[in-house]
């Protein structure tokens, strides 16, 4: 009997809407992979978009509503289903990336992509379960679909997506996220920071990941890397890259400031 396809198990979790049914077929599907029950196969087409839940509402990014004081329990939660959602999104784009551009790669790409897609659904669950123990909820508060519209912009091309998603939106996370620690020790809630430093940590590797595989791309192209995501930034990415940057952590995943500096703001 054939085995199922790793292309079919990726779009089984984007067709999968409900958040924890997602966090589950994501966790199985990379078991599986990882266990060889799944081929290294792509018989199967990724859909246009993900499957998503009643909840949270989707609202354009000026529309989203204000998280409330500073410090307040409120603008915590809102904090943390902010960036639920962003997990929650991340889990798609890390199959996608599998099931949409494996095809025409290594066999270690869909092996880090996959990889990708556990740590995302583990991040979620973990920002799902401090919500809970705050007292609220994933889908509790509106959500926007911005890092959605990056991977429609960056279908057709492997470059543009590793480009705009890892090496842009998730180096942003590279950025921030040590400021939001640090917001939140000084409210003394630790337990929210260390699932931030875990994530923090975990997008390290990530990017690193984008850039691997952007120079791999690169070369096999023979262009130069650095010029190479500047031009697919320029014209794919909607948004604005402004500092400051964090560049030492950005450097430990190889996207050194001649990729970008010359594309910021």
């Amino acid at each position: 009997m054939n085995k199922p396809t790793i292309a079919a198990a990726a779009r089984g979790v984007l067709l999968t809407g409900e958040p924890h049914a997602k966090l589950m077929a994501s966790r199985a599907a990379a078991r599986d992979w990882r266990l060889g029950r799944l081929s290294h196969g792509f018989d199967t087409a990724m859909p246009d978009r993900p499957a998503r839940p009643e909840r949270p509402a989707l609202l354009p990014p000026s529309q989203m509503p204000k998280r409330g004081k500073a410090g307040s329990l409120r603008s915590r939660i809102a904090l943390l289903h902010a960036l639920a959602h962003i997990e929650f999104v991340a889990i798609d784009l890390a199959w996608d990336m599998v099931g949409r551009f494996g095809a025409e790669m290594p066999r270690a790409f869909t092996d880090d992509w996959v990889r990708v897609a556990a740590d995302e659904a583990m991040h979620f669950a973990l920002l799902a379960r401090r919500l809970h123990a705050l007292g609220s909820f994933y889908g509790a508060l509106p959500a926007h679909d911005g890092l959605w519209e990056a991977a429609e912009e960056t279908r057709h091309d492997v470059l543009a997506r590793l480009a705009v998603v890892p090496l842009v939106l998730e180096a942003r996370g590279l950025d921030v996220t040590p400021a939001t620690i640090d917001r939140l020790e000084a409210m003394d809630d630790v337990t929210s920071a260390r699932i931030l430093r875990r994530i923090y940590n975990d997008e390290i590797v990530h990017v690193a990941a984008g850039h691997r595989w952007l120079s791999h791309v690169c070369a096999e192209r023979r262009i130069d890397s650095a010029s190479a995501f500047r031009t697919m930034v320029k014209r794919h990415f909607r948004g604005v890259l402004k500092p400051p940057f964090n560049d030492s952590a950005r450097a430990s995943a190889g996207l050194t400031r001649d990729f970008y500096v010359v594309v910021a703001e």
